[in-house]
C-alpha cells in the first residue's frame, strides 16, 4: 500500500509542516517515506507544496506527477494546479474556508473542509493545516494520529510541545468532518 499525497497552499499555511509530520510519522511506524518540498519565490504568501509518499514497499522516486492518490489544497491556485494530478478515485481535500470553487472532476472523491473556521473555533487559526491533516488521516488510515503527535516534537522541537493539545484536537475535528 502506498499513499502519494500532494499538500499545497500559500507560504505560511503550514503545508510543509504537515508534510514533514506525515513523513516522520510514517518513519515512526516503520514505513518507507519520502518528502519533497517545492517553494515559490516568496517566503510568506508565495506558493508552497510538498509531495509525500508513505509506503509499505520501497519508493522508486519521490516525485509525484500525475499519480497522486490524494491532494490537500489550502488555496485556489493549488486547487487549479493539482486537481488534474490525482488518480481516478483519488481524494481531493479542499479548504472550503478559502476556496469557493468546487472540484471540476467527477472521477475523484472531493471533500470540502472548513479548516480555517474549525481552527478559529479551537482558538488558533494556524491549526487549519492540522484540521486538513486530520481529515486526510481519517480517509486514508495511512498512519495513526498518535504517530503524528509523537512526531510533533521531533519535527518542531520540545519548545513547541505546548501546542500538542491544540494540534491533537485539530486532528480530531478534521477527522469528524469526513466521517
Amino acid at each position: 500500500m502506498a499513499e502519494k499525497a500532494i499538500m499545497a497552499g500559500f507560504g505560511g499555511q503550514g503545508v510543509m509542516a504537515i508534510g514533514k509530520l506525515l513523513a516522520y510519522a510514517g518513519m515512526l511506524e516503520g514505513k518507507e517515506v519520502s518528502w519533497l518540498p517545492s517553494y515559490g519565490p516568496e517566503m510568506r504568501g508565495g506558493t508552497a507544496n510538498c509531495a509525500v509518499i508513505v509506503s509499505d514497499t520501497l519508493i522508486g522516486s519521490p516525485i509525484i506527477t500525475d499519480d497522486a492518490t490524494a491532494a490537500i489544497v489550502m488555496n485556489l491556485p493549488s486547487l487549479d494546479k493539482f486537481e488534474s494530478d490525482i488518480v481516478k478515485n483519488g481524494k481531493l481535500l479542499i479548504n472550503k474556508s478559502l476556496i469557493e470553487k468546487e472540484a471540476t472532476r467527477d472521477d475523484i472523491n472531493a471533500y470540502y473542509i472548513p479548516a480555517n473556521e474549525i481552527a478559529s473555533e479551537l482558538g488558533n487559526a494556524k491549526a487549519a493545516n492540522m484540521v486538513m491533516l486530520g481529515a486526510y488521516l481519517e480517509l486514508t488510515k495511512i498512519v495513526k494520529p498518535e504517530s503524528i503527535i509523537k512526531a510533533f516534537t521531533k519535527v518542531f522541537g520540545e519548545e513547541k510541545a505546548k501546542f500538542i493539545p491544540l494540534n491533537e484536537e485539530a486532528l480530531k475535528k478534521g477527522a469528524e468532518v469526513v466521517k
